[in-house]
């Protein structure tokens, strides 16, 4: 029975996240995750660039993106950019990540390793273009584009970052929704 490439990844996940709790990002090398999930290192390659892209990696990008090109011209910037987001949040792949045991021990293993934090980063400048590319296609000016995706992007890190590390109750999308609406509120729309 072949293995399906959505459960190597996760396993190869899986493997990765008990093995940097258990002796720490730096300490683990690709080929004791491989060993450990059952495949070769050739194939943690196949399905993540890195080792940290296991923690960081983003797979939503391309659904944040025509969240946001759906969003009405007529509105500004930044309340695009804002809603387009939370509505990528509500797809039932995107909650359920974000709702996941391990979205949240990612995000513990992330405010704790330096390497890992520069990799957020990282990722979330690939979100940023993808949003400010999607405003600027409907004629956003690129400065105005460029803005309103950074703000964005680092008012959700910031969220999400604080939501890892903390004993909250509430889900990371439900944190981050109402964060990132306040944002509008607070510029009056």
């Amino acid at each position: 029975m072949a293995i399906s490439s959505t459960s190597t990844r996760e396993r190869l996940q899986q493997c990765a996240l008990a093995l940097f709790e258990a002796h720490g990002f730096a300490e683990t090398p690709v080929a004791a995750i491989a060993r450990e999930a059952g495949v070769s290192h050739m194939t943690f390659f196949r399905h993540f660039p890195s080792k940290g892209d296991v923690v960081v990696g983003d797979l939503f990008d391309p659904m944040i993106a025509a969240a946001v090109a759906s969003e009405p011209a007529e509105l500004p910037a930044l309340e695009r950019a804002v809603r387009g987001l939370v509505s990528a949040m509500q797809h039932e792949e995107a909650t359920a990540e974000m709702r996941s045991p391990q979205f949240r021990q990612r995000l513990r293993l992330i405010t704790s390793t330096p390497e890992l934090r520069s990799a957020l980063w990282r990722s979330g400048q690939a979100s940023q273009d993808a949003i400010a590319e999607a405003l600027a296609t409907s004629g956003t000016s690129a400065v105005a584009a460029r803005t309103a995706a950074g703000a964005v992007m680092g008012a959700a890190t910031a969220v999400l970052i604080h939501w890892g590390t903390e004993p909250d109750r509430t889900f990371a999308d439900e944190a981050l929704r109402e964060s990132l609406l306040s944002l509008l509120q607070d510029a009056g729309w």
